[in-house]
């Protein structure tokens, strides 16, 4: 097993000066699909285009299932395991924004481009990169664009793909576009929420406590800020985003609050979630409004140990390319393999320069490092030096 990876270590710098011929294949298919809107429950385009990319590299059947995914295979020399290489196709963006994608000398920016354009493009192009060069692989590859990954879609993409599918899954890595030295192994438990606040029809604005949503939403979010939270298990809620209000000399009757209760505890998430449902219910009461909690998504923890060959061998692969490692907890396509048992990881292509509301821009020059961790990583699987004992 240690010539087996020395092999992989010693070839590494030489694979990533040749990857940067490959430079102009995967910025197209970067800008080709980071142009198609996708937002979750609306992948249809980009999952067709991306399909349309397996079949002009010959891979086997490439096709979409119930749900929206795209697929194709890369069948190995020998084909007796099934390494399953997915990337999220939808994004938070609607058609109604601007989805041009600019390529700059040192970047690439655009709505959507690390999260996750960039993911999906190293899916299209990898059939060619790998040909390029001159790597088969003993196992076949399974290139799958999972469709309602974000938000509402609660993983339905990948989740049906592993629960329907005849192949069996050998391992399985989790490919976004950000950032570079990611390493993935586990994933917290996690309930992603909604809270919606409206004032009926009707509403007398006279009575006391009448304040409008946003002094009404500002109390919820107080009250969850009294909730004692436990430092163990490793607990937080995150407040995502609010909206409300329609301008000035207008009472808000409308609001909306997102947040995620995380935890490495899946009853401490329960726990935590019942204690807000109450609070909702009590706000209710008092105002004689309307306030919903609703549950978009749910994640359980687990994950592989530290100590599994998956993780410490990505990690000489790291160490090998100078790649700083970062060990952070996901909620991606991880968390699917991890409830079917399948060895996974998510990792990162590049490095994001800036993101903001409208604009993510990713950088370049790491693009080719990120490449050649994943080939590297890939060739590992392959043989076998990331299986358990």
């Amino acid at each position: 097993m240690k010539d087996k990876i020395s092999d992989i270590l010693e070839s590494i710098p030489k694979m990533e000066e040749n990857l940067r011929e490959i430079r102009d294949v995967l910025l197209t298919n970067l800008v080709m699909l980071g142009e198609i809107p996708s937002l979750t429950f609306s992948e249809q385009a980009r999952m067709n285009f991306l399909v349309n990319r397996f079949n002009q590299s010959n891979l086997l059947n490439c096709s979409t299932d119930e749900v929206g995914n795209g697929l194709g295979i890369l069948p190995g020399k020998i084909g007796d395991r099934n390494i399953l290489l997915v990337a999220h196709l939808d994004t938070e963006y609607d058609e109604k924004m601007d989805h041009t994608i600019a390529i700059l000398p040192n970047s690439v920016s655009g709505a959507g481009v690390a999260d996750n354009a960039l993911g999906l493009a190293v899916l299209a192009s990898l059939p060619y990169i790998l040909e390029k060069l001159e790597i088969e692989l003993n196992s076949s590859l399974i290139l799958m664009g999972s469709a309602r990954s974000l938000g509402a879609g609660n993983l339905e993409g990948i989740r049906f793909f592993l629960e329907n599918t005849n192949l069996n899954i050998s391992t399985g890595l989790s490919v976004e576009g950000v950032r570079l030295g990611r390493i993935s192994r586990s994933s917290v438990g996690m309930a992603k929420c909604e809270v919606h606040y409206w004032v009926p029809e009707g509403y007398d604005w006279t009575q006391f406590g009448a304040f409008g949503s946003i002094v009404t939403l500002n109390e919820f979010i107080n009250r969850i800020l009294e909730i004692p939270i436990p430092t163990r298990p490793a607990t937080s809620i995150v407040f995502s985003s609010i909206e409300s209000g329609r301008g000035f000399s207008k009472v808000s009757t409308e609001a909306e609050l997102k947040f995620e209760i995380q935890s490495e505890s899946e009853e401490m998430v329960e726990q935590l979630l019942n204690k807000i449902n109450n609070i909702a219910v009590e706000i209710a009461a008092k105002t004689s409004s309307k306030v919903m909690v609703k549950e978009l998504a749910r994640r359980k923890p687990g994950g592989i140990d530290f100590s599994h060959p998956l993780v410490l061998n990505t990690m000489k692969i790291m160490e090998t390319m100078k790649i700083k490692p970062r060990f952070t907890p996901s909620m991606s396509e991880l968390s699917a393999f991890i409830d079917a048992g399948i060895p996974a990881l998510t990792v990162g292509i590049s490095n994001l320069e800036t993101a903001n509301k409208v604009v993510e821009t990713v950088e370049i020059e790491p693009m080719y490092k990120g490449l050649a961790q994943l080939i590297s990583l890939l060739l590992a699987i392959d043989r076998g030096v990331c299986d358990e004992n």
